[in-house]
């Protein structure tokens, strides 16, 4: 089944996109990854449609096709009536032309299988044998309900599809052909290889366009027209009834597209409220006129209508009509091998994810469930992790702001642009002696601090970082860091309290005053010491002096 719708895993972004519209769930998140559950998936091609990145690509059998054309072999086309709307202007006849040239040996209608089939539908109905039948043309729902509804089973027609009767046809007519079906649809892949004695190759427009560019072939704006095509309307939403020319007035005609809505009728049968009813069943809303291929590529769901209810004719294609039993298509129920958690894992798995009480499972949707409850089955099969959960991530990160916020020892205002309050953690108050931030949320901040640095930041964009301020009314030192965020219109200030350390400072500071003023003062008194010593040793050496020359003098007279 993955071999067909693929991921690429250069692209994923892990956005869960994908997810949120599978309409069965069938992906598996693993290494921020988002991998298709090949055994889950109906090939419905609505993560192909949404993905953002295209990071999903469908199988391309180009290659393959073109194998079987250099082998010699007689390949024939059958293609989807839907290519009226996806190849501007073009008809079947410019179809044929274009495709020939690529070297297919015959192009023709899958409308002409959509009549055979439809007059099987017919017969079905007119022995009145079944209470409700559901048409079998869509592979996606065909496998929808071999996967997800076994009950409903006995409901399906077990009739061929449109491709599978018109490739039987031609190989018919053809005994030596192969055939290869062109549509806008990724599930007709799957339905070929698991029924490979009808079609041997399928192709997308996509697929077709790509090559007729390589080729340099150009298809001609001419459009035919004939009457004998009524089946042309098979691609609308309702197109198979309105084929329908043999009504059974026992019976009601339905029509329904989107697997959402044929899930739901599903259900509806399965629950006995519907009787003696033809549903007709398409996955893509607008049926195979929205195929994954023209969704993705051309939605003009209402222009592409008009123009396939336009190309159809009034009457039927001319066909031979095989047997019932040509036509017989056995389908069975496709076992998931999903595993099915008890009640008590499931309550384990919600306790993980942060949902203890029932009020607590919000059921958004955001991680692509539509339930907490589906989610947690989801993880216990391994497709889906914890934190795929906005509110469990948006708790877990509140909660771990709030714990680094009110444990940190530093004083944390923010404020808005209006210079109000808006989250004051428990530092903060203690230094400012608040008893609740109560009392000042939403407050304009100047009832507890000067707003002028406030307005500073704000109106010039520039950052006031680790300015030392004394806050006089709460006689208290800080360190401030003022940051304005414009792109989150948020002010946030930042208080280191650093009272302790600037009154060591002035403490420290105090004391050297002191002593360099005892200094000064030793100084002093030293240098006048020093100065009565040296006057009074000035006086003695003069004293000294006199009497030595006295005493010279005395000597010389004798």
């Amino acid at each position: 089944m993955t071999e067909f719708l693929k991921l690429k895993k250069s692209n994923c972004k892990n956005c869960y996109k994908c997810i949120r519209h599978c309409p069965v769930k069938s992906i598996r998140f693993s290494g921020n990854q988002a991998n298709i559950v090949g055994d889950e998936c109906i090939l419905c091609g609505q993560c192909f449609v949404v993905c953002p990145q295209n990071a999903k690509e469908i199988a391309d059998s180009t290659e393959r096709v073109k194998y079987m054309l250099k082998s010699g072999e007689k390949v024939f086309v059958s293609i989807a009536p839907s290519f009226v709307a996806n190849y501007d202007g073009a008809g079947i006849e410019a179809m044929e032309k274009a495709l020939k040239q690529l070297g297919f040996a015959g192009v023709e209608e899958t409308a002409v299988g959509a009549t055979i089939v439809k007059t099987e539908y017919e017969r079905l109905i007119r022995e009145e044998k079944r209470d409700i039948i559901i048409s079998s043309c869509c592979s996606s729902i065909n496998l929808l309900i071999q996967k997800y509804y076994p009950q409903a089973l006995p409901y399906l027609a077990d009739v061929l599809s449109p491709m599978q009767a018109h490739c039987l046809d031609i190989k018919k007519r053809y005994p030596d052909a192969k055939t290869v079906f062109i549509g806008p649809c990724v599930a007709k892949k799957d339905e070929a290889a698991n029924w490979s004695q009808y079609t041997d190759e399928v192709l997308t427009f996509e697929e077709l366009t790509n090559w007729l560019n390589e080729e340099n072939i150009t298809i001609d704006k001419t459009v035919d027209s004939t009457e004998k095509s009524r089946a042309r309307l098979f691609p609308t939403t309702g197109g198979v009834l309105q084929t329908m020319a043999e009504r059974n007035p026992e019976y009601t005609y339905l029509a329904f597209d989107g697997v959402s809505n044929c899930k739901g009728v599903l259900e509806e049968i399965l629950d006995g409220g519907m009787h003696k009813c033809f549903i007709e069943m398409s996955a893509c809303i607008g049926s195979c006129a929205g195929g994954p291929v023209m969704e993705k590529y051309r939605h003009s769901p209402v222009r592409d209508a008009v123009t396939i209810t336009r190309y159809a004719g009034k009457e039927d294609f001319e066909v031979v009509q095989p047997d019932k039993e040509t036509l017989h298509k056995n389908m069975t129920f496709l076992n998931t091998g999903a595993a099915v958690p008890t009640e008590q894992e499931i309550a384990a798995i919600l306790r993980r994810m942060g949902k203890v009480r029932k009020e607590q499972e919000l059921n958004c949707g955001s991680c692509g469930y539509n339930t907490c409850r589906e989610k947690a089955i989801a993880i216990f099969r391994g497709k889906a992790d914890i934190s795929m959960c906005l509110p469990y991530l948006k708790d877990k990160a509140e909660s771990f702001s709030d714990n680094i916020i009110n444990n940190t020892p530093n004083s944390i205002i923010a404020l808005n642009e209006n210079l109000e309050v808006q989250q004051i953690n428990k530092s903060a108050l203690k230094l400012m002696n608040i008893p609740r931030a109560s009392d000042v949320m939403g407050e304009q901040v100047i009832r507890i601090l000067d707003p002028v640095d406030f307005m500073e930041v704000m109106s010039t964009g520039k950052a006031i970082r680790d300015e030392r301020k004394y806050l006089a009314e709460y006689d208290c030192y800080v360190e401030q860091t003022i940051i304005y965020d414009a792109e989150y219109h948020i002010i946030i200030c930042i208080m280191r309290d650093v009272s302790d350390m600037e009154r060591e400072r002035e403490k420290k500071e105090n004391m050297s005053h002191t002593t360099a003023a005892i200094a000064d003062k030793v100084v002093e008194n030293q240098m006048r010491i020093v100065q009565e010593i040296a006057s009074l040793l000035g006086e003695t050496a003069a004293e000294t002096k006199v009497a030595l020359m006295k005493l010279k003098e005395s000597i010389a007279d004798e």
